[in-house]
């Protein structure tokens, strides 16, 4: 269904040029104002912002959600205050990564005054899952990720796909989807193989969906697109934080990757659009600046 889905997009932005060229040779251009720009937003929605593009689409604002870990140290500092504050820039939804010292009801409690909801966790699989499962149950977790996997050796890696698999399919049983949330070094062969095939080949595409961060993505040397086309519909959440041209980390839409054109091809199946910063600066700052250019990107 994907790849009939980016067919069916690419004839139509064929069907478009052919169009535009169309009109030119007739000397009918005129015709045709701004055809590139045949599907910008109306005149009263905000001006499009991302690298140039203009379209119609837009990510739902109940798809805008913020990866905590992004703002770890001003919910060390102030954890009610931080939450607010998000509330107040217009976040709904949040992905955790851990309840800074907070039992799951106390955190809970918190989300639900601001009435945030943590629809998506990142977790680990190798302690307690029954106590894992339990308190994501109790935070209204709808979708888990595990975050962070490296291995020396292609074994080790189908060994982990091995203990992955066997986890999504417990994390199922209680209602809650388990994913995959990739690094650079998935990307990078060992021996001529990349971890990351191993990966999926070796976990039940019904069981184990995918959460693509775009920037470690991009970093890896991958095109999101590419990325996204070869294992749809798995992939369902993105991070999005971007990169400076010279690789460094930046706030969405402050950088150079084209989410406009990674968006546009993959929107269907998206459930989450989450805005991450591994290190800013300024965490309120990164939240703002993230939540504003996915309300406002069109593509």
């Amino acid at each position: 269904m994907c790849g009939e889905e980016a067919e069916q997009f690419h004839s139509r932005r064929a069907l478009l040029r052919g169009a535009a060229t169309a009109a030119v040779a007739v000397g009918a251009a005129v015709a045709l104002p701004g055809l590139a720009n045949a599907t910008t937003s109306t005149s009263d929605e905000a001006e499009p912002q991302g690298h140039g593009h203009h379209g119609r689409g837009r990510v739902p604002v109940d798809k805008i959600s913020i990866q905590l870990y992004s703002l770890r140290t001003a919910l060390q500092a102030d954890l009610p205050g931080t939450l607010s504050a998000l509330a107040d820039i217009g976040y709904r939804k949040v992905e955790l990564a851990g309840t800074y010292g907070r039992t799951a009801e106390e955190f809970r409690a918190l989300l639900d005054k601001n009435h945030i909801k943590a629809t998506s966790t990142h977790v680990g699989i190798d302690g307690d899952l029954d106590k894992t499962i339990a308190d994501a149950k109790v935070l209204g977790n709808i979708r888990a990720n595990v975050p962070w996997a490296n291995f020396d050796t292609i074994d080790g890696w189908k060994q982990f796909a091995g203990r992955l698999d066997t986890a999504a399919r417990k994390f199922r049983q209680a209602g809650i989807p388990l994913g995959y949330h990739n690094h650079a070094h998935e990307f990078a062969p060992i021996g001529g193989v990349r971890p990351y095939d191993v990966l999926t080949r070796n976990t039940n595409p019904r069981y184990v969906h995918l959460e693509i961060d775009l920037f470690w993505a991009v970093e890896g040397g991958m095109d999101p697109v590419s990325l996204y086309r070869q294992h749809c519909p798995r992939v369902v959440q993105y991070h999005v934080k971007d990169r400076a041209a010279d690789g460094k980390m930046v706030d969405p839409g402050k950088g150079v990757i084209d989410f406009p054109r990674i968006f546009s091809h993959t929107r269907p199946h998206l459930a989450e659009y989450i805005v991450e910063h591994d290190n800013p600066t300024d965490p309120l700052s990164t939240a703002q600046t993230g939540f504003t250019y996915l309300r406002n990107v069109r593509f």
